[in-house]
């Protein structure tokens, strides 16, 4: 089986709330998702999804994925799509970084293997645990009565683990957490993300402010240094996202004892086949782990969800389903939140299938 054609397609997608808050004023009305689609020599066509959570997020943006598959997809034309590790190998030696980028095609390919095989992705990834994947709800940054109500209403809706978007006025932050916790029961999660917005002095007083309080303190300072120094001097569960980037910052934070739970988004680190990589070890090393992407619609959900569903439960701390934030669909079969739950398909690779007239017109398209 050969590759005989990548190509992608731009998505917009709104959102049901409208405007998406977070850290340093940061703010979203509408992603802008590419998908990926790569086509082979036996007809099997594979697709993939990469949505930057804008471009001031990760070192990410929406175009730099579709400039980037331009240069990237000549030279995996002719290339076996099932042979996964040796694809990535060629990806990063025919195009230095830019692991979002290549994500798109991994997840592509991990569709075409699934398809060619007759099974799913998750079979593929190491096997189905459970019946369902528990998810999370983020919440916008907003005044903490606001953050407050949104909560009670998803609680409602079934969710039981919530990140609630902090990382601005330290003092509103606190009144955010306090206010959010205050509605929930004892046996709901609550993670307090700064997404980096926090200085090292700020996090500290916030995390002694809520010191009474249950509650995970997820990435709180820009830098790995920064988060450590905080880690130190609370004992709260601590989770770090922005930093983990790969094997070797996780190897660095596991010796340092820096988190208790990491944050795991595909695209990050390239597609499933390096998240794989990275969740085998967190494994192994008995760090739960959440597990998605920075943003997307269907497809990523559908990715998201055969990542998580092929991941031990215990090690398993949460997950989210983007395609149930925004208001266009870009895939029949893809997983739908039920209860604060949701379900990797059991037909073959992901198991979805794209809305073409959705997708439009092709801005992408090598052979």
């Amino acid at each position: 089986m050969k590759i005989t054609r990548i190509f992608a397609h731009r998505v917009d997608l709104p959102l049901h709330e409208t405007t998406y808050k977070w850290s340093g004023g940061k703010s979203v009305t509408v992603f802008d998702s590419t998908i990926v689609g790569v086509e082979t020599d036996t007809g099997l066509i594979g697709y993939g999804e990469v949505c930057p959570l804008g471009p001031f997020y990760l070192p990410a943006y929406a175009e730099g994925v579709r400039a980037g598959l331009r240069e990237l997809g000549p030279h995996l034309i002719g290339e076996d799509p099932r042979e996964l590790a040796r694809l990535n190998h060629r990806m990063d030696a025919v195009l230095k970084g830019h692991p979002y980028v290549k994500s798109g095609v991994d997840i592509a390919c991990w569709d075409i293997l699934g398809q060619a095989t007759g099974l799913p992705v998750c079979t593929l990834m190491g096997g189905r645990y459970g019946e369902s994947v528990r998810l999370y709800r983020a919440i916008s940054q907003e005044d903490p009565e606001i953050m407050a109500a949104k909560v009670a209403g998803y609680r409602a809706e079934g969710y039981t683990r919530f990140q609630l978007k902090v990382g601005g006025d330290p003092d509103v932050d606190i009144a955010r957490i306090r206010a959010v916790r205050g509605i929930l029961k004892p046996t709901d999660r609550l993670v307090a993300d700064a997404n980096t917005g926090w200085t090292q002095h700020e996090a500290v007083r916030v995390v002694r402010a809520v010191r009474d309080l249950d509650v995970y303190i997820e990435q709180p300072c820009l830098t790995y240094e920064e988060c450590l120094a905080v880690r130190r001097q609370t004992d709260h569960p601590f989770v770090l996202d922005e930093n983990i980037d790969g094997l070797d910052v996780l190897l660095r934070a596991r010796a340092d004892l820096a988190m208790d739970v990491v944050n795991l988004k595909i695209s990050k680190l390239g597609g499933l086949t390096r998240t794989k990589q990275v969740r085998d070890l967190c494994v192994s090393m008995g760090i739960a782990m959440t597990l998605e992407d920075s943003w997307g619609g269907d497809i990523t959900t559908a990715a998201i969800a055969h990542l998580a569903h092929s991941t031990p439960e215990p090690l398993r701390f949460t997950s989210t389903d983007f395609n149930s934030y925004v208001t266009v669909s870009t895939a029949e079969g893809a997983p739908q939140r039920v209860n604060g739950y949701m379900e990797a398909s059991t037909n073959p690779g992901l198991g979805i299938r794209p809305r073409l007239d959705v997708l439009g017109k092709r801005l992408v398209d090598v052979s």
